[in-house]
């Protein structure tokens, strides 16, 4: 039932996503047009007889246009009076353009032919700026500029940088988020930059030497990367124990167990631990009620430990990086890594968080990385060579990652959260002009990539991809499943830009040469470019079907060999 269930899902999600950007996309070449004076005769959605039975179906006429929508939701079309040159000696069609003079397509000048098949690709890129505008409105949640955490001897711990400290500007640049915080320190690496911060609603500012250390682009490419060496994300009261003979140790503290409470003092996180530990007066002792696993089957013990004044005086440390599970058969297990192991190192570099740990595995190109872990008291150096395996990165999309195979106990929390909202029209538009700018950059650079071959021509999506893509968005929520629709809304507009006859593009630059040459393209021209064009776009369509159904077979022979 569940999977009947997950199908449904997904495919509402797909055909809801595609009728809304083939409306959008059509209506753009429907308005504009009837601004020209052209005779619309079918706004269609959908391909196909309308939806229904018999004399009830989903088709009516106003005015000179019948308007359907049709059984197959794979795209649609506006026909307009004399747009198919090769119905022009159609008695029919002939009849309706004199019956109608100046209303056919081919008499409309250059400039208006142009603007109507302009318009349907300027309507995809219009309708991201609807929608972040209307999010805007509604109010989006942001992580805001808080430091959640610090790596012990990064730049930023140098620079006398805290958890909690809310960044305001970054060489003079002002970051009211933290995407604008990591955006700036990105293109920033070896620089010294000036930090503005408040620290208890108190205003302050460090130089801070932004470091650099190998990252992984949005297209899934290393490149050297600025870093300071904070974390939006808090660190959880998560203990780390890495000697048997550390007061801690002695005391019965085990690795694995979250601090929930120091005495009466509840604590949320790492550094609330920290200060309501220092606060205990020394030579005394308090109870750390400690919670070891998650949900309910979390066991609760209290443990009596000497007031030392610091959890690195009392021995522990964050367990950063400590290894729930290893998967069978990978290279973690290969090596001889364990649940329960704390990594403390790679390659010499302490690890500050699970996402740095995975950043230094996924930048490795498979190289072996010698790992210092702690296990039972003991240190021990142990080498592991990642895979290159194909990972989730998220809403079905997947990608070759560099890979050890272990997954970690939950070692950070959530970060202060804000709600970036306008009300204010005016403000509003132009923002939502450049978020939308912003995201079509990352898409042509995307896509130059894939041309060029820096990015794999496996990761392209056919229609089963990109149903799986809605379907994962829509159960994870309205505002992913907008983000979904805007960044396909933008494929979709530039992807019609293209020059290929068959697309917007490639009708453009017929038109455009027929208003060069002041004489329409001969039937037969037109024909050839048409079946260029077709032939493009088919080969296109089956390598990303291909992909589709690579994707499908890889998961059904996953799926028998686990079963």
């Amino acid at each position: 039932m569940s999977a009947l269930v997950s199908f449904l899902t997904t495919a509402f999600a797909f055909v809801l996503l595609l009728t809304v950007l083939v409306f959008v996309h059509e209506l753009g070449h429907f308005l504009a047009a009837r601004w020209c004076g052209v005779r619309v005769l079918k706004f269609s959605i959908g391909f196909g007889k309308p939806i229904g039975f018999g004399n009830r179906r989903l088709a009516w006429t106003r005015g000179d246009t019948e308007y359907v929508v049709g059984w197959l939701p794979l795209g649609g079309y506006v026909k307009m009076l004399g747009e198919n040159i090769d119905e022009i000696e159609d008695p029919e069609v002939r009849a309706q353009i004199q019956a109608n003079p100046g209303e056919s397509l081919p008499e409309k000048n250059t400039w208006q032919k142009l603007l109507i098949v302009f318009a349907g690709p300027i309507a995809n890129l219009i309708l991201p700026v609807v929608v972040f505008m209307g999010t805007l409105a509604v109010g989006m949640p942001r992580p805001e500029a808080v430091v959640g955490s610090i790596e012990p001897g990064s730049p930023a711990a140098e620079a006398g940088l805290q958890a909690g400290d809310r960044i305001t500007q970054v060489a003079e640049v002002a970051v009211p988020w933290w995407g604008d915080l990591e955006d700036t320190l990105r293109g920033r690496a070896g620089r010294e930059v000036t930090v503005a911060y408040e620290r208890d609603g108190a205003p302050a500012s460090t130089q801070l030497s932004v470091g650099e250390r190998a990252g992984v682009d949005p297209f899934g490419q290393v490149v050297q990367l600025g870093w300071a060496g904070i974390d939006h994300r808090r660190r959880a009261a998560l203990l780390g124990i890495t000697e048997t003979t550390v007061p801690a140790a002695v005391a019965g503290l085990r690795s694995g167990e979250v601090v929930e409470a120091v005495g009466a003092t509840e604590v949320e996180d790492w550094s609330a631990f920290a200060a309501a530990y220092a606060a205990v007066p020394a030579g005394t002792t308090t109870a750390f009620r400690l919670r070891m696993g998650e949900g309910e089957e979390a066991t609760h013990r209290e443990v009596t430990v000497p007031a030392l004044g610091s959890p690195a005086a009392l021995g522990v440390q964050p367990a950063n990086v400590l290894i729930s599970t290893v998967s069978p058969d990978s290279a973690a297990s290969e090596a001889g890594l364990q649940p329960r192991d704390l990594i403390l190192s790679v390659d010499g570099e302490p690890v500050g968080s699970f996402s740095a740990f995975a950043d230094s595995v996924r930048t490795s190109g498979g190289e072996s990385l010698t790992l210092q872990i702690a296990r039972a008291g003991e240190l021990l150096a142990i080498d592991v060579t990642p895979r290159l395996q194909n990972f989730d990165a998220g809403m079905g999309i997947e990608e070759p990652r560099y890979l050890v195979g272990i997954s970690a106990e939950r070692a950070s929390l959530v970060g202060a959260l804000g709600v970036d909202q306008e009300l204010r029209p005016w403000v509003a538009l132009p923002r939502a002009v450049g978020m939308t700018v912003e995201v079509t950059q990352t898409f042509l650079q995307g896509l130059g990539k894939l041309v060029t071959g820096e990015v794999s021509r496996k990761q392209l999506a056919g229609p089963i991809g990109i149903a799986e893509i809605a379907g994962n968005a829509f159960e994870r929520g309205w505002e992913t499943y907008l983000s979904i629709m805007v960044l396909i809304s933008i494929n979709l507009g530039i992807l019609n830009l293209l020059p290929i006859p068959i697309l917007d593009g490639g009708q453009a630059v017929i038109f455009a040469l027929e208003g060069i040459l002041r004489a329409p393209l001969s039937i037969r021209t037109r024909e050839i470019a048409q079946q260029v064009g077709f032939t493009m776009l088919m080969l296109l369509m089956g390598l990303a079907f291909w992909n589709d159904l690579t994707r499908q077979w890889t998961r059904l022979i996953d799926w028998l060999s686990g079963a």
